[in-house]
């Protein structure tokens, strides 16, 4: 895959089979759109296309937000887009120049003349131009001018459930993350630094590594404690993870921190990958140290088990 990060850079080999949009979570229901794209891009001898921005345009237009959590970041994006097959990811640069162009403007400049688009696929609820005036009545009534086709992809369903990158947010945020993991079709994950920490961990027997996230934005799942695999140099480790303030030590700070399993290398400043498999329980305040470490054995015996293959 071939990542773009403008349009005057892109140079494509065949006709232009495009989708557009945020694609946060890349999850069933964009696979969906995807999947038509590339499929139909191979059987025209054309591309494959996505076109995306960043920063995400909330950040852009309403710089003050802090409320903005996203479920992949855009590196996470990218690596998710290419194991699917696409041939292009355009990464344009969002401004407040581009969301002032009215549906036809953008129609016009984006899609006719920098992309040169043959067939843009869209979802059900594609919203796009100047104050998201545009939908599928646009894209449809400019076709014929333009001279691309369309198609839209109708709304997914798993389990009588919508599948939206909003009602994933929602899972993970109330710790339903069996129900995410099952809406975006694939494991949460989130990728990010190891750092030092406060070394709490290692004088009770459970040595962890603090995780630092590489974007602010990233959203982060409820508290509480989970069955992870951590994925370091192509390798997998099991273990378990802690999102939380760690309250048996009074601590004030939110900490995402993980145990693995039968690991003990230095590993600070390595970036890792973490697979969310299974929220196991709430974080706890204990009495004391020991009824801590009477409870994380359990939790790793339990989890253990969990993750054997």
């Amino acid at each position: 895959m071939e990542i773009i990060k403008d349009l005057k850079d892109f140079k494509p080999s065949g006709p232009v089979i495009l989708t557009q949009g945020t694609f946060d979570g890349v999850h069933h229901g964009h696979r969906k759109i995807l999947e038509t794209v590339i499929k139909k891009a191979k059987s025209r001898d054309g591309v494959s296309v996505l076109l995306t921005f960043y920063p995400h345009p909330r950040l852009v237009l309403y710089p003050d937000d802090n409320q903005l959590k996203l479920i992949t970041t855009i590196s996470e994006k990218a690596s998710i887009l290419e194991e699917l097959g696409l041939d292009y990811l355009i990464i344009q640069p969002f401004t407040k120049e581009l969301s002032r162009l009215s549906p036809y403007q953008y129609i016009k400049e984006i899609l006719s003349e920098s992309l040169s688009v043959s067939t843009l696929i869209i979802g059900y609820d594609h919203r796009f131009g100047k104050n998201r005036e545009g939908s599928i009545n646009e894209i449809t009534k400019y076709s014929m001018e333009f001279g691309y086709e369309v198609e839209q992809i109708p709304e997914q369903d798993i389990d009588d459930c919508k599948v939206s990158s909003s009602q994933i947010r929602k899972a993970l945020l109330s710790g339903d993350l069996e129900l995410a993991n099952n809406l975006l079709g694939r494991t949460f994950s989130m990728c990010g630094t190891v750092v030092d920490g406060n070394k709490v961990g290692t004088t009770i027997g459970f040595p962890t590594a603090n995780i630092d996230l590489k974007d602010a934005y990233k959203l982060i799942p409820k508290e509480g404690v989970y069955a992870v695999q951590t994925v370091l140099d192509g390798k997998v480790l099991n273990g378990m993870l802690n999102i939380g303030n760690r309250p048996t030590f009074q601590r004030n700070e939110r900490a995402i921190e993980v145990h693995l399993f039968d690991f003990s290398d230095n590993i600070y400043g390595r970036d890792v990958e973490i697979l969310f498999r299974k929220r196991w329980r709430d974080e706890h305040k204990f009495e004391n140290s020991t009824l801590l470490v009477e409870q994380l054995k359990k939790d790793e015996q339990e989890i253990r088990r969990y993750l054997q293959p």
